[in-house]
């Protein structure tokens, strides 16, 4: 896709899910109208729930043009896709195995538009992995459902917030199956795509990485588990040797404990919760969930469906918001990236390495 002038990037908004805090953050996160200078939001679900969720949340003020399909988009205003046309029971703060259906139902629209190439990302709001469970789907989460969309990808999960990256080595595994993931392979297929995302994604020439170790105090030299010593330590050594600025293992309290991840472009985490719970204490409100390693631009919010507050006003749509303009840098870093790119010398002269 050529360069897109201002608001002409064409952004996909799926609902998630219906009685979850989706509606009220995309509605408060798009009420700012800076965004429309910088995007034209497509929002894919249903023009039933978000009356209903206007009505319960008392928003007067959030106006919207409901198209046909993405051909019919207008441009800087803010749209609405029907993904069904049948009455659903809107129950805001329980979960329902009908809401799945209906949250899959719109992930699956805007994947296609996305695929097709007429939306430029898309931004996920939180679904419920227990109810979006279509026959055979097999779904596990948003990140896996596009790792399969897109062939050839390979999808890592990263959480941003302004300087703050942490990625992961393995996602939605149960921590009894971790260390059988913890191979050189997998650490290195991982670093390989965080340092083509630090370049293209984020716009950092030369990202230097640190990569945390699997056991407390990052095995302390074999007494705490071997697999820093024998797996990590090896496969970070051999990047470095190739000229990747990697660094670790890590011991994971202490480089956050002490602030020294900030010396740091991103943070390699060997699992969800280690990588996770540091960066959700340190930028809850503002983290966004990126997806790193496919073709297309995908992010999230960092927060779940949020039942327990759904309905009541109280969501915070930061989270939306910074999703929503996280996409949009992505897409004009991409263009810069490419041209670059596809003039080697003047790569050459910006200190690329590739």
């Amino acid at each position: 896709m050529h360069h897109e002038g201002e608001g002409k990037i064409r952004i996909g908004i799926t609902l998630g899910d219906v009685n979850g805090v989706g509606a009220e953050v995309i509605m408060k996160a798009l009420m700012d109208n800076r965004i429309l200078q910088t995007c034209t939001p497509v929002i894919y679900g249903s023009s039933k729930v978000i009356s209903h969720h206007r009505k319960a949340l008392n928003i007067q003020e959030f106006n919207y043009n409901t198209v046909k399909g993405i051909h019919d988009v207008i441009q800087r205003k803010i749209n609405l896709i029907n993904c069904w046309e049948e009455e659903i029971k809107v129950e805001i703060g329980k979960p329902s195995s009908e809401t799945g259906v209906y949250a899959y139902k719109a992930l699956q629209a805007a994947t296609a538009d996305l695929a097709a190439g007429h939306l430029h990302a898309i931004v996920t709001a939180p679904i419920d992995k227990h109810t979006i469970q279509p026959e055979g789907s097999g779904f596990t989460g948003h990140t896996e459902f596009f790792g399969k969309a897109f062939a050839n990808s390979k999808p890592l999960m990263f959480l941003v917030s302004g300087d703050l990256r942490v990625a992961l080595v393995t996602g939605h595994v149960p921590v009894t199956k971790i260390s059988q993931h913890i191979t050189k392979e997998n650490i290195q297929s991982k670093l390989q795509i965080m340092i083509q995302s630090l370049k293209r994604d984020f716009g950092i020439r030369k990202p230097r990485i640190a990569i945390l170790g699997l056991n407390p105090h990052a095995g302390d030299n074999g007494v705490i588990g071997n697999e820093d010593k024998d797996i990590i330590a090896p496969a970070v050594k051999e990047m470095s040797e190739k000229g990747a600025v990697v660094f670790g293992p890590y011991s994971a309290d202490g480089l956050f404990g002490s602030g020294a991840y900030k010396k740091f472009d991103a943070v390699l985490a060997m699992y969800h919760d280690q990588g996770l719970i540091p960066f959700k204490t340190l930028a809850f409100e503002t983290g966004v969930n990126f997806t790193a390693g496919l073709p297309v631009i995908r992010t999230s919010p960092d927060h779940g469906t949020g039942y327990d507050i759904a309905g009541k006003g109280i969501a915070s749509e930061v989270s939306m918001r910074e999703a929503i303009y996280m996409a949009c840098d992505i897409y004009n870093l991409h263009q810069v990236y490419d041209e670059v790119t596809s003039n080697p010398l003047a790569f050459t002269k910006l200190g690329g390495d590739r």
